[in-house]
């Protein structure tokens, strides 16, 4: 049985955790055999030698969403997170067996919203395929939680990630100052089936993958968090 307790004093000393055995062997390949047939030639869909991502995955892949969110999901969210939480983003990774893909040291501080506005607290505004994408205020940052659902066993020779423990504690990190020779550095081995739970201020990395093996992720993050009356979560109540 799992130890909810503990992973959530680790979740919040150190800003991460794994689960693992979330889902059974015959759901990963459910989810696979869904995310294979849908139509690839949508703008939210990525494509490229390193990299096949799905920006807004839960929305633009919807007969995912009962096989994610069953009871033992629902149930992990509730016991990790508490009442009220909700989906704001979603993303699907595809490394590729012979990915030279890489992502240095960074922490997610941005979110998705419906459109732009000028607002008090909201800056660094971004458009990827359609989607805006703004810095919130630190609070709301602080507020939200990722689950990391892994499809592939996964450790550093296929782009586990790398994480600094702690270092969600610390506000927004100057990357410049970041001195990986005295910081614990961590390397997030997660089974297939397995979740991994983070805090987004986290810094965190990936390497390339080197052992020909793939690493495919679901990325879902959550909040329980209103933005202002002009905004909306681009993402929110899609489970």
């Amino acid at each position: 049985m799992l130890d909810f307790d503990s992973g959530r004093c680790e979740l919040e000393k150190n800003g991460f955790t794994t689960v693992d055995s979330v889902f059974s062997k015959e759901e990963i390949a459910e989810m696979l055999c869904v995310i294979e047939a849908a139509d690839s030639s949508k703008s939210t869909f990525r494509k490229s030698a390193d990299l096949f991502a799905i920006r807004q995955f839960l929305k633009e892949i919807p007969e995912i969403n009962p096989i994610i969110f069953n009871q033992r999901f629902e149930n992990l969210v509730q016991q990790f997170f508490g009442e009220g939480y909700f989906v704001v983003k979603s993303i699907y990774f595809d490394k590729p067996e012979q990915s030279n893909w890489f992502v240095a040291y960074h922490q997610d501080l941005t979110i998705s919203v419906d459109k732009k506005e000028q607002l008090p607290g909201y800056g660094n505004w971004t458009v990827k395929q359609g989607q805006f994408a703004v810095q919130p205020p630190l609070e709301i940052l602080e507020q939200m939680f990722t689950v990391r659902i892994h499809l592939d066993d996964t450790d550093e020779n296929n782009g586990a990630l790398k994480v600094i423990s702690g270092s969600h504690l610390k506000g927004i990190s100057r990357l410049a100052a970041l001195d990986l020779s005295i910081e614990k550095e961590t390397s997030c081995r997660v089974s297939s089936g397995g979740a991994m739970i983070m805090k987004p201020l986290l810094l965190h990395s990936s390497g390339r993958t080197i052992n020909n093996s793939k690493r495919r992720v679901i990325h879902i993050e959550f909040s329980k968090q209103g933005l202002p009356a002009e905004l909306n979560w681009a993402e929110r109540n899609l489970s």
